[in-house]
């Protein structure tokens, strides 16, 4: 499911600000996908306005420390587990 879009992203601070259509918190596990872009990662910073925040709700921008690069456009998902991971 997807839960935002980046709409842009500050490479020297590793940070991507996400357009959120679902809710996003703090240590959400979800996965950043696009042409180019394809990993997961829990979300472990988030901020509005270069203000701490534990939550968010669809509508809002956040800023989120990513730990690779992303791209505008990127799709930010819940993070599904495979079979093997289950394990």
């Amino acid at each position: 499911m997807e839960i935002g879009k980046v709409v842009h992203y500050y490479n020297k601070l590793s940070v991507a600000v996400v357009e959120l259509k679902e809710p996003l918190k703090l240590s959400d596990h979800v996965a950043f996908v696009g042409r180019t872009t394809d990993f997961d990662q829990a979300i472990d910073s988030m901020q509005i306005n270069h203000e701490n925040i534990e939550s968010a709700k669809a509508g809002q921008e956040v800023a989120v420390k990513v730990k690779d690069r992303v791209r505008c456009g990127d799709k930010l998902c819940e993070y599904e587990k495979t079979k093997s991971e289950e394990e």
